[in-house]
C-alpha cells in the first residue's frame, strides 16, 4: 500500500459528486490535490474545503488546449503529477433511434475521449514519477441496458482503454486501474431519475440492479484504489464476480427489456412531442448542463 501523503493527485470532474468527495478524502490523507473540471466557482469551493494547498483549474476535458494548459499549470505549481483520476463524465438517456444525436455524441466525447485526453496529457509526468492512472468506468460497461447506449458504449471504451494502457506502460513503472460503479446517488443519477420515461425504468429495476449507493462509499473506494495502486475498484463488490459472467448478461437484459421497451418507446415519442428532442435527451444534472454549454 502506498502512502499518498505528499503525492500530487490530479482529479477531473472534481467540482461535485465522486470527484469532489475523493479529493476531500485524499487531501485529508495528506495528498496535494489538483482539481480540474467545469463549474469554476464550485471547483474553488472544493479546493478550499480540501485545504492542504489544494488548487483548482477550470478546463473542459473535450478541449485539448485547455486541458493541456491546466496540466501544465498543475506541473508548474506542484512540480509534477503522481496520480491521475480520470473521473469526468456525463450521461444522457434516450433510445438510439430517437435521441438527440448531439447529446449522444457529447456523452462519448466527454466520457471516452475526455479520459484519453486527460491520460495522454499526464503520461509524461506519470512516467517520470512511476505513477498511477485510475480511470472511472461503470457497471454500464458490463451491463448494457436500453436507454443507456451512449453511456454504456463510452464506459466500455474506458475499460478497454485502461486495459490496453496497462500493458503499454507496465515496463515504465506506471500502474493503471479501472473503476466500475453501480448507480451512485450523485446529482447525475438523481437528475436522471427525474426523466419522465427513463427515471421510472431505472428506479423500477428489480433488487440490487436498481439500488443506489452513497457517494461516500465510492469516494473511499477510490482513495483505497489509489493507495493500493489497484487494477480494479468495484462499488458494490458484487460487480467483480458479475464481470466473470458478462457474456451471459445481454440475453438477460433483452429478456427483461422485452417487457418494458415497447411501452417506453411510445412514451419517449410522446415526451419528445411534448418537450422537444433536445430537452427529452439533454445530458442530465448540473454537470451535464455545464458540459453542453461549451
Amino acid at each position: 500500500m502506498s502512502n499518498v501523503a505528499g503525492e500530487v493527485v490530479l482529479i477531473t470532474g472534481a467540482a461535485r459528486g465522486i470527484g469532489a468527495d475523493a479529493a476531500r478524502r485524499l487531501a485529508a490523507r495528506g495528498a496535494r490535490v489538483a482539481l480540474v473540471g467545469l463549474e469554476g466557482d464550485l471547483l474553488e469551493q472544493v479546493a478550499a474545503e480540501c485545504g492542504n494547498g489544494a488548487r483548482a483549474w477550470e478546463a473542459d476535458v473535450t478541449d485539448r488546449e485547455a486541458l493541456d494548459a491546466a496540466v501544465a499549470g498543475v506541473v508548474e505549481h506542484f512540480g509534477g503529477i503522481d496520480v491521475v483520476i480520470a473521473n469526468a463524465g456525463i450521461a444522457a438517456t434516450g433510445f438510439v433511434r430517437s435521441m438527440d444525436p448531439a447529446a449522444f455524441e457529447r456523452v462519448v466525447e466527454v466520457n471516452l475521449l475526455g479520459v484519453w485526453r486527460t491520460v495522454r496529457a499526464c503520461l509524461p509526468q506519470l512516467v517520470a514519477t512511476r505513477g498511477h492512472v485510475l480511470t472511472v468506468s461503470s457497471l454500464a460497461a458490463v451491463v448494457h441496458i436500453p436507454g443507456n447506449a451512449a453511456y454504456s458504449a463510452s464506459k466500455a471504451g474506458v475499460e478497454a482503454f485502461a486495459n490496453a494502457l496497462r500493458a503499454e506502460v507496465r515496463h515504465l513503472g506506471v500502474t493503471v486501474g479501472v473503476a466500475h460503479f453501480s448507480w451512485i446517488a450523485t446529482d447525475m443519477v438523481n437528475s436522471a431519475d427525474e426523466h419522465p420515461v427513463f427515471g421510472p425504468m431505472r428506479s423500477g429495476m428489480p433488487g440490487l440492479a436498481g439500488k443506489k449507493y452513497p457517494v461516500a462509499a465510492v469516494g473511499e473506494a477510490l482513495v483505497r484504489g489509489v493507495e493500493r495502486r489497484s487494477r480494479v475498484v468495484h462499488v458494490p463488490g458484487w460487480i467483480g464476480p458479475l464481470k466473470l459472467v458478462r457474456s451471459l448478461l445481454p440475453r438477460l437484459v433483452e429478456r427483461q427489456a422485452a417487457k418494458q421497451v415497447p411501452d417506453a418507446d411510445r412514451a419517449v415519442a410522446a415526451d419528445i412531442a411534448a418537450r422537444g428532442l433536445e430537452e427529452s435527451s439533454r445530458p442530465v444534472g448540473p454537470g451535464g448542463a455545464a458540459a453542453v454549454k461549451r
